[in-house]
């Protein structure tokens, strides 16, 4: 006899005809990947511009912890929730036009001088500030005793021997202090270059009142990031599942060799 061409055939109950339907559930699940994917994306990218402002530093006055010409994201806050240590954007027609950034030292009803043993004092006690530049004192002066008005705020930069801030404005009716309702914004991180989240300094926790909370970057990053993701693993899912599909489909019908 001579050779036979046979043609395979899937069962009734699956092979070549599930191909089509296993096509079709990852196209679903592309679609539901890059869908969610957007949401999240989008959504993250949304909630930071509702929450956060970008600034630039043009000043070197907050070394080392802000250099001139980085690029922060600040926290849109009320000056309510200020607290000590926190680094704020502020704008004061007395101190400049501009937007500046320093560092909140002491709040209302806070006495502040400077120095003991090299270092700041508030409300009597010593403040150990690891955010200074190494081995430079907390200032290059000293002044006498502040006491800070209730609502308003007194305010160094982290540079000491380069900061125009409230030591500078001592002899200003308001005795260098910057009204709470100044406040415009709290930096949480150098984004550029990407030194991250500012960290908060222990050192005033011991007068009370507690420290700031880190506001929600960390979790619009991780939004952003998981929506990229979604977006494109979903994407590339969808073609890989249909040619998946379509090389079942050709495998389970192609012809095969007789005797």
């Amino acid at each position: 006899m001579g050779g036979e061409s046979t043609t395979r055939t899937a069962p009734h109950g699956g092979g070549a005809s599930t191909a089509p339907a296993a096509g079709r559930t990852g196209q679903r699940l592309s679609s539901i990947a890059v869908a969610l994917g957007l949401v999240l994306f989008l959504g993250g990218f949304a909630w930071g511009a509702v929450v956060y402002r970008p600034y630039t530093v043009p000043t070197s006055s907050m070394t080392p912890t802000i250099h001139a010409g980085d690029r922060v994201l600040a926290q849109r806050i009320d000056g309510t929730d200020v607290h000590r240590g926190d680094v704020v954007v502020f704008k004061d027609a007395t101190w400049a036009n501009a937007p500046m950034v320093k560092r909140v030292v002491a709040v209302g009803g806070d006495t502040v001088s400077c120095c003991q043993e090299g270092k700041l004092k508030v409300n009597g006690k010593v403040i150990d500030e690891p955010y200074l530049p190494a081995g430079t004192p907390a200032e290059i002066s000293n002044f006498p005793t502040v006491t800070v008005p209730e609502g308003r705020l007194f305010l160094l930069g982290d540079e000491r021997d380069n900061s125009v801030d409230s030591t500078a404005h001592l002899t200003d009716a308001a005795g260098g202090t910057v009204a709470r309702s100044a406040v415009d914004a709290r930096v949480d991180a150098v984004v550029w270059p990407m030194n991250g989240m500012l960290e908060r300094p222990s050192g005033f926790e011991a007068l009370g009142g507690g420290l700031s909370s880190p506001g929600p970057l960390r979790t619009v990053v991780a939004l952003v990031i998981a929506g990229a993701v979604l977006i494109l693993g979903g994407a590339a899912y969808g073609p890989i599942a249909r040619r998946g599909a379509a090389s079942r489909a050709r495998t389970r019908t192609e012809p095969t060799g007789g005797r």
